[in-house]
């Protein structure tokens, strides 16, 4: 009995707990990183930090600088958390090097990388250019922000920056880790070969990735699954190559040229600032409405082009197209 419930929990070949129990792991870490970036937020809020704030930021009303300070210390806490537990579990748990998970930096990921800021950036330019030819966007006005006492550039930039740390460490979690561990672990099954197993991997996740965005504003059934549409085009940026460039390439302008450049909502989320402030009409069903584009027909078909675009760019630039060995296999630390 006692060996029946060791084999439950360990495996004895890697040396390491098994698979639901790394992602349980996982689960823990986020929670107790999680609260200490909650306590971290609360002590922003004193008002005896507020006080500080005034003195040290004296063109801006204290409301404008403690909004600046939250967002910094909220978005650097994230990345802290999402890193961190991915660090710490990897290491300890998985017992893998974090760049297994998809940051084996040389050449060929910076060019990665660069294809995959390019992409993001063409496809929600095309989203915009579309839109406004239907006649369903007005541009109401440039350099928009919707604070008065906050500059517009300092803001403009400080989006790009946010957008920059949140497409790594999204990536980093949703693509990196949980795929390399599900796909690891669909191949104990004796009917799944590799591709079959990363396939199950990427499906699985990406509809968690759904999920994780269905409770942001104005979300809907629509907004979900065009989530996951847009995270299988991230995860065939991941599986195609076994590295995180592309896909973390992809998200950072996506993002960011949806809102603070475009002026769209991210999904669901307004950024308070765009270079480019629209109105917008037409029909929700193609638009996404409240909710951005990734509710919307249009930004479906901007995803499954994008991930077309991906496979002919692995095709081309890496002169083949096939699920790197890396993702499954396994090199322990």
């Amino acid at each position: 009995m006692i060996d029946r419930v060791t084999t439950l929990l360990w495996n004895a070949h890697t040396h390491r707990p098994r698979l639901p129990w790394r992602l349980l792991g996982l689960l823990v870490v986020l929670a107790l990183l999680g609260f200490l970036s909650q306590a971290a937020l609360s002590i922003v809020r004193r008002p005896s930090v507020e006080s500080f704030l005034v003195v040290i930021t004296p063109g801006l009303s204290p409301e404008a600088a403690m909004i600046a300070l939250l967002n910094v210390v909220f978005v650097t806490a994230q990345a802290v958390v999402m890193v961190g537990s991915v660090f710490l579990v990897g290491r300890f748990l998985d017992r893998r090097r974090f760049r297994d998970y998809g940051f084996r930096v040389d050449t060929e990921w910076w060019l990665d990388l660069g294809f995959g800021l390019g992409l993001g950036a063409v496809l929600i330019t095309g989203i915009f250019l579309v839109e406004l030819a239907a006649g369903w966007l007005t541009i109401r006005e440039l350099f928009f922000i919707a604070r008065a006492d906050l500059a517009f550039w300092p803001w403009f930039g400080w989006g790009l920056v946010a957008f920059i740390v949140v497409g790594i460490y999204e990536e980093l979690l949703f693509r990196g880790y949980l795929i390399t561990n599900l796909a690891e672990g669909f191949t104990w099954f004796d009917r799944l070969g590799t591709v079959r197993a990363v396939g199950a991997a990427v499906i699985v996740t990406s509809a968690f990735f759904g999920i994780a965005h269905a409770g942001n504003p104005n979300a809907t059934l629509a907004s979900s699954a065009g989530i996951v549409v847009a995270a299988l085009m991230l995860a065939g940026g991941y599986v195609l190559t076994g590295e995180l460039a592309i896909p973390i390439g992809i998200h950072i302008t996506w993002n960011f040229f949806q809102g603070p450049v475009y002026g769209f909502p991210v999904s669901g989320l307004d950024n308070g600032v765009a270079l480019v402030a629209t109105d917008q009409s037409g029909p929700t069903v193609v638009t996404g409405g409240s909710f951005g584009p990734e509710a919307g027909l249009i930004g479906l078909l901007a995803a499954v082009i994008g991930l077309g675009l991906v496979a002919l760019w692995v095709r081309w630039h890496h002169g083949r197209l096939r699920v790197p060995d890396e993702i499954t296999s396994l090199e322990l630390r």
